[in-house]
């Protein structure tokens, strides 16, 4: 990719990034509800306290005064006070940002090393029983509903055989020393390997549940790309010269058959953010999707504007590094 194109491609992602912020902030600014009327709903409030408190959050002003405002500021970082936590968002988001990022990451892990074996082996295979086990699995793994199927995993795992926990993502008494904010990484870091072992239990039932829908459509479509790809010149030419058959798969086939995995792989990030917003709620998970959740039924509109900008950056940026991986 040349510094032209570079530059062009990341002058495209100004316009998508404003377009997202407008639509997030007239949907927030559309909903009914008023967060003051919310905030002092248990509190017996006169209508002069309501608007001294729309007046103090700024709910007031003209909606175009309150959006540039809100864009002049999330310009150079502030994303304006939470309305509840009464604390800076960007604040607020970044103590949940690690948990959704071990989440998001571990079940990527899980989705990339279940799909990609399992779509090879079905290419090879094609038409054989493994082939239609493993296309089966995949539309078995892509129609669960997420909610669904996670609580059916909690029901058998952590409530009937008690093989692993409920909710959360540590217990208190194996909380390790906070350096990273990254539960694993800390663990590993403070030498807990009671701590390491506990957050793990906790991640495993998440990460599959966030991870089977993405691994489901990247297996078929590793298993489309190895078929196209195994019927080129230079594979039967490869195997007339007499390499391995491993060899073969590995090095020649796979290598090319990867890039519309890569494609899916990043525009599937989009939909893995997407999903942990219930699956933090069904998991108990503290990260931004389950705070995202919460937000929006107290209408904590800095709070929501921030936390879909941030789900929209990460979704564009990593189509954006997948345009760079086709180079690699």
């Amino acid at each position: 990719m040349t510094p032209t194109l570079l530059l062009q491609r990341l002058l495209h992602l100004i316009p998508v990034l404003f377009g997202v912020t407008v639509i997030v902030f007239l949907m927030m600014s559309l909903t009914p509800g008023d967060p003051a009327e919310i905030m002092l709903a248990n509190q017996n409030a006169t209508p002069e306290q309501v608007a001294t408190l729309r007046h103090d959050m700024g709910l007031d002003r003209p909606l175009p005064v309150r959006f540039a405002s809100f864009v002049g500021h999330a310009l150079v970082g502030d994303f304006g006070q939470s309305l509840f936590q009464r604390r800076p968002v960007a604040e607020v988001i970044a103590e949940r940002l690690p948990a959704t990022i071990e989440l998001s990451a571990a079940a990527m892990l899980f989705a990339l090393l279940l799909s990609i074996p399992l779509g090879v082996i079905a290419a090879v295979h094609r038409g054989g029983m493994l082939d239609r086990l493993a296309t089966v699995g995949s539309l078995f793994g892509v129609s669960l509903p997420g909610f669904w199927f996670g609580i059916l995993l909690l029901i058998v795992f952590a409530v009937d055989f008690r093989l692993l926990p409920v909710s959360g993502a540590i217990d208190f008494a194996h909380q390790p020393p906070a350096a990273t904010g990254f539960l694993i990484i800390d663990s590993l870091l403070a030498g807990r390997l009671d701590s390491l072992g506990n957050a793990l239990a906790h991640l495993l039932l998440p990460a599959i549940t966030l991870g089977l829908p993405m691994a489901a459509i990247l297996m078929r479509v590793t298993r489309a790309s190895m078929l196209d790809v195994l019927r080129q010149d230079y594979i039967v030419f490869a195997e007339a010269k007499g390499l391995s058959r491993a060899r073969i798969l590995a090095l020649h086939a796979l290598k090319n058959a990867l890039l519309p995995t890569v494609t899916v792989a990043a525009m599937e990030i989009g939909s893995l953010l997407g999903g942990n917003m219930v699956i933090e709620t069904v998991f108990g998970w503290p990260g931004i999707g389950r705070l995202l959740v919460e937000s929006i039924f107290v209408r904590n509109y800095p709070l929501v504007q921030a936390a879909v900008l941030l789900y929209a950056v990460t979704y564009v940026v990593m189509n954006f590094l997948a345009d760079l991986l086709y180079t690699v």
